[in-house]
């Protein structure tokens, strides 16, 4: 692959696709001609307000795309579009504004074709239900980490929860992850399967006065690795669920069909697939493998596509995790050497990155917040860390959750198997949540104070190996070497 960018070009129809390819917004060339300037006796009232409007309207889209690219540190683009449209880089705009306006405007032209009988186009199969996805998930302010600094004895308590066994695989559970709108979750094993679980039969499998002896928490099972799954994530808008696999390969699953108990498309990669990320469209994912580069893959035609811009990048540093933000302008990738990467979402090409995050330890997880501000990431150094995206500066540091660096044992092949812990927030980001391997418990952190709230037993049989927790809801999951799968539901 060249240094030519254009390569890259399809990366962008996601992002661009907020408001439209970049170009610059005025009056057309075809208006442009020897009756373009006019005297003012040709033109009557209405079409000078109308054209008045039309350029008020026009500046102010240009400071919103401008804001937005700036905002989410795509500088080169920010620039060229202000040269080009004659817009002040610096354009005072409020935060994601132009995201809400998108969300509101998009959500009320997806109500209006419903009404008109227009069907939604379908991604990948058109025989996937398109239920899935259709309801939007609570929007959720994130927690403006700028704002308030550290005080002592102000952190927020943590609400008790219960917990409940819902299921165990055959192996070491390994992964865990939720569906966007929050109804799922599916968790992957060393025994090379994967459960999907409704959370509402769970939910209502922990009622007190619940006695359905009947009722089971997995929905499907699916069969068609041939070595442990690594890690999992949802399609945001279709009943599809990706999978990685040590096996060098990402399948397809499509959960609609309750037959169905193999995958119905396979990428195959060159090296072992440890994380796996969809594009906020759909229309693409990441896969954090062995390789020191993320790989992108368009989901419709399967064409990878590599960065060019990664000299700096040690041969041997593997992937441990990548991650897309919120609306795909940048990804992060946790790796082996320690170091936490950010990426431009359209060049593919490394902006920051900061070396030795977690000292000479790997960094096994990293997660954007939700206004794409900060990063906050895990390493094998026992520490959680909250980063700037724009400067790279530590925000704030979690400690008291010891990662121990052990290995577990694959209970069928007897092989270690490497450990990684994570850290993540809850839905509303106000709390931080891990793992502490010496005691078996789960630690809550303040996310604002950094004061631990809250330490409980996990009740798993040895510590647990993954904790994801729900994006709309006070759930969260635990799995681990005890092959169990545990669900956590805050307490009425």
């Amino acid at each position: 692959m060249t240094d030519d960018t254009e390569e890259l070009i399809p990366i962008s129809t996601c992002c661009l696709g907020l408001y439209g390819p970049l170009k610059r917004i005025g009056v057309s060339r075809e208006n442009r001609g020897s009756n373009y300037w006019m005297d003012s006796s040709n033109f009557n009232t209405n079409g000078l307000e109308q054209t008045l409007q039309d350029g008020k309207l026009y500046r102010h889209v240009n400071a919103l795309v401008v804001a937005h690219l700036r905002d989410n540190n795509l500088n080169q683009a920010a620039s060229a579009v202000a040269s080009a449209t004659m817009t002040p880089l610096n354009v005072e705009v409020p935060h994601n504004k132009l995201i809400e306006l998108v969300a509101k405007q998009g959500l009320a032209v997806e109500k209006d074709e419903m009404l008109r009988g227009i069907p939604s186009e379908a991604l990948l199969d058109s025989s996937i239900s398109t239920g899935y996805g259709s309801i939007t998930a609570p929007r959720v302010v994130g927690v403006d980490f700028s704002a308030v600094h550290d005080i002592k004895g102000s952190s927020k308590s943590f609400q008790k929860h219960e917990t409940r066994h819902v299921s165990e695989h055959k192996n070491v559970a390994r992964c865990a992850r939720f569906s966007p709108d929050g109804k799922f979750f599916a968790t992957g094993s060393a025994d090379t399967s994967i459960k999907l679980f409704e959370i509402s039969k769970i939910k209502q499998m922990m009622l007190s006065d619940s006695r359905d002896a009947t009722m089971r928490a997995v929905i499907r099972t699916f069969y068609d690795h041939l070595q442990p799954v690594n890690d999992l994530d949802f399609h945001p808008q279709n009943t599809i669920l990706i999978s990685g696999a040590k096996d060098h390969t990402i399948k397809f699953f499509d959960f609609s069909k309750t037959v169905a108990k193999r995958a119905f498309r396979v990428i195959q990669d060159t090296h072992n697939v440890r994380s796996v990320s969809f594009h906020p469209s759909g229309e693409f994912l990441l896969a954090g493998t062995d390789h020191p580069i993320a790989h992108l893959y368009d989901v419709n035609t399967f064409q990878c596509y590599l960065s060019a811009n990664v000299q700096e990048i040690g041969a041997n540093v593997a992937i441990n995790q990548v991650r897309y933000s919120s609306t795909g302008g940048m990804y992060v990738t946790a790796s082996k050497d320690g170091a936490i990467r950010l990426w431009d979402g359209v060049t593919s090409n490394c902006v920051r990155s900061i070396l030795g995050a977690h000292g000479t330890a790997e960094a096994t997880s990293a997660n954007f917040t939700k206004d794409q501000r900060y990063v906050l990431s895990c390493g094998k150094d026992s520490t959680v860390k909250l980063w700037e995206v724009g400067s790279g500066r530590l925000v704030k540091q979690y400690l008291g959750a010891a990662h121990m660096m052990l290995r577990c044992q694959d209970q069928v092949s007897k092989k270690m198997i490497a450990k990684g812990p994570k850290a993540v927030f809850n839905a509303t980001e106000e709390f931080v949540l891990s793992i502490d391997e010496p005691s078996n418990e789960i630690v809550i952190w303040d996310a604002l104070t950094t004061e631990k709230v809250a330490r409980w037993p996990s009740n798993h049989i040895g510590s647990p190996r993954w904790l994801e927790h729900s994006p709309v809801e006070a759930v969260f999951v635990t799995c681990g070497t005890d092959r169990s799968v545990r669900f956590w539901k805050e307490t009425n």
